[in-house]
């Protein structure tokens, strides 16, 4: 310090500047994002992503990679986190990692890491954005196709132009060729070629309820089904690490209603009835059940990450013995075909010492048939029996349950104590390795379902489309025999009495596969109520267009929202 006589210079000297915050690659690939999605509709599409991916200079083998860990859920465009997780990968590949060795543990471990370099792609800076674009908007666009062309990775299909959501014109409607994902197209198809048949026949009585927005886009479900305190409940706060709210522990029947289990950031519940009328939620269909159902539903909602994937359905448990004669005020084994019909997983639970399987369960059991892909069987609280009970108790479920599904196959059963207290190893000290082992084949299997969901989608929509074709040539078959001015009630009261020779005569006329035909008894008793005469005509241009879903649109879909590359 500088000294003038006696006194010091009292100047201080300037504080460092902090030094510059380091950019992630994170935030560098959110900003490329506008510039990928050249629409801007939120949304990465296979085209966009080959002219986009191909400023990479890397070969086809290496942005198709990219593109598979990034679509794990297989719907067919990428997200902003998408996006990132497809670049990240292009960057480990230009770092030198072999794309044979490219897998999700690895890019997650590097992540974890942080060896990660940001990708390299040409003409683009890392500051880089539609607000701050390299190059104008016509320029970008042409040397997104040059480099495309240079690099051979040109899209393999010509894309018609797709619309900005926000900006469709009312009365607009997008087609099918026009969507930018699996889900739009779905719902486009359905709007305008199947609901138009469904609503003439007035397929929803047979079969289920129209379908809603909220039907294609809401999250997988895992529906769970049991008797009283088999420990559903507990599984899933097991699952979840936390209760959710209204949800009662105990060894009497405590959940008396059905509770979708839902993520929020706040815990809440939200009445049945207020859910039936929400029409971007996938519920109003359960209006059909009636108040007596609706006042025992209900949605709670906590933030557990699981939740971030999947819907988990709690229900109340299956009546046995006595309880059998009560009533409910409603059809529940109707009401768990429905959810069945709509869940990506359904797990029975069992307890080793509740194996009997009531009559009421037998027909819940039953009401899955055509849904045995989805069967999980939990045998729970299996710690609280020895070794040589649990391998008769598992012999004995495996016999009942050959009774009830009546099939060849066994369903996939896990054993094991899902709670949140440690393993009790004193009746069975060689179980703690298997039941470990089990809990952990099981958690793999539910964090697998988000992948495998827009594939579940496509296929309930093509069970259903496949049913709607056999509803309308069953019903333009009855039709047909309608006498043409008087005596249709007694008329239809003949045809429903012979139901099954209609059916047979079906077969052969229609080319019907005998698989696809419905229940006889039910067919018929929903007959009743609805006069066939009255049905709408389905002209041969409907009756075409809907069996072209299956054989043309469908398989369309599906090869234009596979991998790009």
């Amino acid at each position: 310090r500088h000294r003038t006589g006696t006194m010091e210079d009292s100047t201080q000297p300037e504080p460092a500047a902090d030094p510059p915050r380091a950019v992630s690659d994170e935030d560098v690939y959110k900003r490329w994002f506008g510039l990928a999605d050249q629409d801007q509709d939120g949304r990465v599409t296979g085209k966009d992503a080959v002219e986009f991916f191909g400023l990479s200079g890397l070969p086809k083998e290496a942005l198709s990679r990219a593109w598979q860990l990034a679509d794990l859920n297989r719907q067919g465009y990428l997200g902003k986190d998408q996006f990132v997780r497809a670049l990240r990968v292009i960057a480990m590949v230009q770092g030198g990692t072999d794309v044979s060795k490219v897998s999700i543990e690895a890019l997650d471990a590097a992540i974890d890491a942080g060896s990660l370099p940001v990708a390299e792609l040409e003409g683009l800076a890392h500051d880089s954005s539609n607000k701050n674009n390299p190059f104008a908007t016509k320029a970008m666009a042409e040397s997104l196709k040059e480099v495309a062309e240079r690099t051979g990775n040109t899209y393999p299909t010509k894309t018609p132009g797709r619309r900005n959501p926000g900006s469709n014109p009312r009365g607009h409607r997008m087609s099918a060729a026009q969507a930018t994902g699996v889900v739009d197209a779905l719902k486009e198809i359905y709007k305008t070629k199947v609901r138009p048949v469904e609503e003439a026949l007035k397929f929803g009585s047979f079969y289920s309820p129209l379908l809603t927005d909220g039907d294609f886009e809401g999250k997988p479900n895992v529906l769970l089904l049991g008797q009283y305190s088999t420990g559903k409940t507990t599984f899933i706060k097991h699952l979840l690490g936390t209760e959710y709210p209204g949800c009662n522990i105990g060894p009497e029947p405590t959940t008396d209603r059905f509770v979708v289990v839902t993520h929020g950031r706040e815990p809440r519940v939200t009445p049945g009835q207020t859910l039936a009328v929400q029409t971007d939620k996938p519920f109003t269909g359960l209006s059909n059940f009636g108040s007596a159902f609706l006042s025992k539903f209900q949605a709670s909602s906590c933030d557990a990450k699981l939740l971030e994937e999947v819907t988990i359905i709690d229900t109340p448990g299956v009546l046995s013995g006595e309880k059998q004669r009560i009533d409910r005020g409603y059809s529940f084994v109707h009401v768990c075909e429905w959810f069945a019909a709509r869940s990506d997983v359904i797990l029975l639970l069992f307890d080793p010492h509740k194996l009997d399987i009531s009559d009421e369960f037998k027909s819940v059991i039953a009401s899955l048939r055509g849904h045995d892909d989805k069967v999980r069987v939990v045998l729970n609280k299996a710690d609280q029996v020895s070794a040589q009970q649990l391998m008769r108790v598992y012999g004995a479920l495996m016999w009942s349950l050959g009774k009830v599904f009546n099939t060849p196959e066994v369903c996939k059963v896990y054993v094991g104590s899902f709670n949140d207290k440690p393993l009790n190893t004193e009746n069975n000290q060689l179980g703690a390795e298997l039941f470990e082992k089990e809990q952990g084949d099981l958690k793999r299997d539910l964090l697998d379902i988000p992948q495998r969901s827009c594939d579940r989608k496509v296929n309930e929509f093509v069970k259903r489309v496949r049913a709607c074709v056999t509803h309308a040539k069953i019903m333009t078959h009855l039709r047909g025999k309608m006498p043409l001015m008087a005596g249709h009630e007694s008329k239809q009261k003949k045809l429903l009495g012979r139901l099954d020779k209609e059916f047979e005569e079906c077969v052969h006329s229609h080319q019907i596969p005998k698989g696809d035909l419905p229940n006889e008894r039910r067919f018929a008793e929903i007959c009743k109520g609805i006069p066939i005469w009255k049905m709408q005509k389905v002209d041969k241009r409907q009756m075409k267009a809907l069996e072209e879903v299956l054989s043309v649109d469908i398989p369309d879909v599906m090869r234009r929202f596979d991998n790009p590359f």
